[in-house]
């Protein structure tokens, strides 16, 4: 494997040889990958950069990290990203960022909830993994893979597949979503990744201890705190902003 460059991290370099891998032995869609273990002896590297390449691989849908069964090719690397239903999705998002704000708030304070009394150890090592790629990718002021990653092990920790569904779309919405660009284009200055990075070690520790009701606050307060960042940067007189219209929805509604 030669050594990667300033502008390719180990785990992106990983991704690409995968990539490769998959057109030259001319996998099909629905064919079984070789297990982690093997992967990272074929490409003499260590499994947690191997975990991070499998992670940024499956958020880019061309495989699926089935627990306990393997890893499944879902689209070749040749073929166009996206399905109809993916690429017909964006047209229809006319939500402001603080409608899909308060919308994540809901959805996902639960879904870490769920998925504190549902997580194995190979969850725990996937969130901790793409912990890592987001420590990665603020080390070089990249895209922000790692935060993707980390939202999406929480989902897939719950183990239920329209939770996992749910929060694909919603991450879909966000991604392509133009008043949620515009308003990003302001945030400049990069603390925030910071900050966010250590809410969202707050969140793996509840995670890791089972306690479903930190979780579920934990969650809930990274993504108050996105909202506060972001109503900070926008401009309150603008026709489109709707901060106003979509507080957050407080969790202390449920007594333990």
């Amino acid at each position: 494997m030669k050594p990667s460059t300033p502008q390719q991290r180990p785990y992106q370099e990983v991704g690409a040889l995968l990539r490769a891998m998959i057109i030259d032995k001319a996998y099909r869609t629905g064919d079984r990958l070789p297990p982690e273990r093997e992967i990272a002896e074929l490409l003499a590297v260590s499994r947690t950069v191997v975990r991070e390449a499998l992670i940024m691989l499956e958020l880019e849908g061309i495989i699926d990290v089935r627990r306990g069964a393997g890893i499944y090719i879902t689209r070749l690397p040749t073929d166009p990203a996206g399905s109809p239903a993916r690429t017909t999705a964006p047209q229809c998002n006319n939500a402001g960022p603080f409608e899909l704000l308060q919308a994540r708030q809901l959805l996902e304070s639960n879904i870490a909830e769920f998925a504190a009394l549902q997580a194995t150890r190979d969850d725990i090592m996937k969130m901790r993994a793409a912990l890592h790629m987001q420590q990665q990718d603020l080390a070089s002021d990249s895209h922000e893979e790692g935060d993707q990653a980390f939202h999406l092990a929480i989902a897939e920790a719950t183990h239920n597949t329209m939770l996992v569904e749910l929060f694909k779309q919603s991450w879909q919405w966000r991604e392509n979503n133009p008043m949620w660009i515009q308003l990003h284009r302001h945030l400049k200055d990069t603390q925030y990744r910071k900050e966010w990075l250590v809410d969202h070690q707050q969140i793996l520790a509840a995670l890791i201890k089972k306690d479903a009701r930190a979780a579920r606050l934990a969650m809930w307060q990274h993504l108050e705190n996105v909202k506060n960042r972001l109503l900070a940067m926008s401009d309150v007189d603008d026709i489109n902003f709707d901060g106003y219209l979509f507080e957050s929805w407080p969790p202390t509604i449920r007594q333990e």
